[in-house]
Parts: structure tokens; sequence; C-alpha cells
């Protein structure tokens, strides 16, 4: 018997990407809020609080959520990217680092 077994890798830079990484994995599961809900042992009014601003909840209600959604959280080492961007620069795949934006 063969399984074939798909990883999505989401990289989040900021918070606000949360909120559609949460709305796409609740819907890819076929949950509604409602429903959602429910399995947290909380009112669709409270999901849907976490929902629309999951930035403000605390780590472990995100991770409750990520659980019952099947996600697992992964964390990386930035300097493992750097020293992959920095690969790439080398290379040519990327801008030098005086034509990339200031912050």
């Amino acid at each position: 018997m063969l399984f074939l077994v798909i990883v999505m890798i989401y990289t989040i830079n900021t918070l606000d990407q949360l909120k559609p990484i949460l709305v796409g994995y609740r819907k890819s599961q076929g949950l509604s809020q409602k429903a959602l809900a429910a399995k947290l042992g909380v009112s669709q009014q409270t999901y849907q609080i976490l929902e629309s601003n999951p930035q403000k909840v605390t780590v472990e209600r995100l991770f409750n959520v990520l659980t019952l959604l099947g996600v697992r959280l992964s964390l990386s080492d930035v300097v493992a990217a750097s020293m992959e961007s920095a690969s790439e620069q080398s290379l040519g795949l990327r801008h030098s680092s005086s034509q990339q934006d200031e912050w």
C-alpha cells in the first residue's frame, strides 16, 4: 500500500499572516467556526474573535487551535535562513543589499 503525504510549509514573517492561515486550515478541514468552536469547548463568538485577531491570543490557545486542525508548529533558526539568503545573493539570485529597501 502506498501513501502520499503532502506537507505544506508556511513561513510566518508577520503576525498579520496568522489570520488567513488559520482560516485556510479550518476551511480545508471542512469546519465552520461553530464546529471548531465546539471542539475547542468555546462559543462560536469566542472563536470568531480569536480567528479575527489571532495575534492577540496566548500561545497556548493558538497551539490548541493548531493541534485540532492537525497543524504542527515548527520554529526555525533565522541564521539558517540568513545563510541561505547569502548563498542566493552570491549566486546573483537576489538583489544586493544596496538595492533593498531600508527599514
